[in-house]
């Protein structure tokens, strides 16, 4: 039988693999890992690890906030704070979800809570905060609307200063019904805010004011995936030049060119993050994406097939070229972080309970075991805070 402290068990030691790094530099620092999670079950709400980048070792520091299903977390540009959706259809009586701000301890990972608002529909499912540390960003997903809240200079949030509601539908009648907004994200310049809606085949980008906390329509409104994609997340490439879009129903990764100037989107191509020669089936979705901070490499996770996708960029096109795909050790990968020196790799295997931590090779973007796996309920999504 397992034992469980605070939530959180150590139960595969750390497999050291000599060599391994060759002539690359060592990393260094130690960080804390916040996970996110569903409360359904077991979790309480979000969980702290202390992580060594020297070594990629995960310590459980156990229970850091007791909070309802904070699936997607954010961290404040100055590290003091971290933000949570509550991923619920109703609360405080209203058919809503929330949000949630916490102050940061970086000795010991615990979180404070300060405050909780109304994220203005019910699923809210990501959230992230603008350039400035000003405002919060988050999408509904059962609600199919992004909202904006301004953040206070200690952290607490006012209710919302923007509300959009998406419409429309598209093709996959069972899943996109109804707008489904999934994911949203600043641009690297922080005037337009891009979001992913499953349920319209679109990301929509909207003109954004940081000052005000203001949304407002952009020329061109959206760029559209292939139908019945179901656009999921997305994140932009480090020379802002591109924008990696991981499609939740068909399983496909899609490349756009951005055009910073007009917040403009243009699909250049469409991969599938599966083994060449597989077919989708019902099991199968994918979920999160990350590219990496050298912007050599783009990952992306398949739930059903349960694995991380590696991509390679090319850095003349900005398109994928697929170099393998791993198994995550563990069932349903809904999330997954890589650390801020970009040598390791956390993936959180929602519906088995772990965490698989794997080494990225700096030279091909390829994942290793490093043989270490921990206990974490129902995770979901992997933030880093330094250590103070």
């Amino acid at each position: 039988m397992k034992k469980f402290y605070a939530g959180l068990a150590l139960v595969a030691p750390l497999v050291l693999l000599a060599g391994a790094r060759g002539a690359e530099a060592t990393p260094k620092g130690e960080y804390i890992a916040y996970i996110g999670t569903y409360t359904e079950k077991n979790s309480k709400g979000i969980y702290a690890f202390r992580f060594d980048a020297a070594t990629g070792k995960l310590t459980p520091l156990g229970l850091a906030a007791e909070i309802a299903s904070p699936s997607y977390l954010a961290i404040h540009p100055d590290q003091q704070f971290l933000y949570a959706v509550n991923e619920v259809r109703n609360s405080g009586g209203q058919k809503d979800g929330a949000v949630s701000a916490f102050s940061i301890d970086r000795n010991t990972g615990k979180l404070t809570f300060l405050n909780q608002v109304s994220s203005r529909g019910p699923g809210p499912c990501h959230l992230s905060l603008d350039k400035t540390g000003k405002n919060l960003l988050v999408a509904n997903y059962d609600g199919g609307s992004v909202a904006v809240f301004p953040v206070e200079p200690d952290g607490h949030l006012r209710d919302a200063s923007a509300f959009v509601q998406h419409t429309g539908s598209s093709v996959n009648k069972e899943r996109q019904e109804a707008p489904h907004a999934h994911c949203i994200f600043p641009s690297p310049d922080n005037r337009f805010a891009l979001a992913a809606d499953l349920g319209l085949d679109k990301v929509m980008i909207y003109r954004f004011d940081a000052a005000h906390g203001t949304l407002s329509a952009n020329n061109p409104p959206f760029g559209k995936t292939p139908p019945g994609a179901g656009p999921r997340h997305f994140a932009f490439h480090p020379n802002g030049k591109y924008v990696y879009v991981i499609n939740e129903i068909q399983c496909t990764l899609s490349t756009f060119v951005y055009d910073a100037a007009r917040g403009a989107l243009r699909l250049k191509d469409t991969v599938s993050t599966l083994a060449k020669g597989s077919n989708v089936t019902p099991n199968d979705s994918t979920a999160e994406i990350e590219v990496h901070p050298s912007g050599k490499f783009v990952y992306g996770s398949n739930r059903g097939h349960d694995s991380i996708a590696v991509f390679a960029v090319d850095p003349a096109e900005g398109t994928l070229n697929q170099v393998e795909i791993v198994s995550t050790m563990g069932r349903t990968p809904r999330g997954f972080g890589i650390d801020p020196t970009g040598y390791f790799l956390i993936a959180a295997n929602q519906a088995s309970d772990s965490l698989v931590v794997f080494r990225i090779n700096q030279d091909t973007g390829r994942l290793t075991p490093t043989g270490q796996k921990l206990d974490a309920y129902t995770p979901v999504s992997v933030e880093f805070v330094p250590v103070k």
